[in-house]
């Protein structure tokens, strides 16, 4: 692999209809897991979930628009301005607000090496497609 990839996000390819992006794979990535995902204005489909079963830690970062990402029931800010890494066994869930999200993701699982998941691997199915 070369020592560096440039792409452009809405080139990169997508699953769940377009809306998350295979960073990870586009960019050649091989020690953790990255990803942007774009959810329009005020989405609630966004899945409340954890990692406590693949001990993965994450750290979300909006690049453009915002919202709010809540956090074992409590809410916080997640815009260009906020920074916010959750723990492995945290539920979390990001809701978009008025203009939409686009947010970039990264994942670990701390101590680990880094194992991709199929959904991220360039050419997989994407699950919402029919």
């Amino acid at each position: 692999m070369a020592g560096h990839a440039v792409k452009k996000i809405d080139d990169m390819e997508a699953i769940y209809l377009g809306a998350f992006k295979r960073v990870r794979a586009e960019l050649g990535v091989e020690s953790f897991g990255l990803q942007v995902i774009d959810m329009p204005a005020n989405f609630d489909g966004y899945p409340e979930h954890d990692h406590a079963e693949d001990g993965q830690e994450e750290v979300f970062l909006a690049l453009k628009g915002g919202g709010e990402i809540e956090i074992e029931g409590e809410r916080h800010p997640l815009d260009p301005d906020h920074m916010v890494r959750v723990a492995a066994g945290t539920k979390r869930k990001v809701w978009p607000g008025a203009e939409g999200i686009r947010m970039v993701i990264v994942g670990g699982v701390p101590g680990a090496v880094y194992e991709a998941p199929a959904i991220s691997r360039l050419g997989e199915p994407d699950p919402m497609a029919a």
